[in-house]
């Protein structure tokens, strides 16, 4: 009977288990880089810009039809592009 009390004692003593290992560290050079597929355009301002998204025709009042290119770095959804 004291046998298995001690063994019921010694399973739920928390310094008796080990403990579990500390992560690997990681290495930044294997990490992969995500890159963004896009293409350079002539913006309207006579900037070039980089955009992710597709080229747009979008209906302005007064020009008629502007081509845009859609998604562009630093946070531009619509850029007008010069022809």
């Amino acid at each position: 009977m004291k046998v298995l009390a001690a063994l019921l004692l010694s399973l739920s003593l928390p310094a008796l288990h080990p403990a579990p290992a500390p992560p690997a560290p990681v290495d930044r050079s294997q990490i992969k880089q995500v890159r963004h597929r896009g293409t350079w355009y002539f913006a309207e301002n006579g900037h070039a810009v980089y955009c992710y998204g597709p080229v747009l025709l979008v209906p302005i009042k007064d020009i008629g039809l502007q081509r845009v290119a859609t998604f562009c770095r630093d946070g531009q959804t619509m850029v007008p592009l010069r022809d």
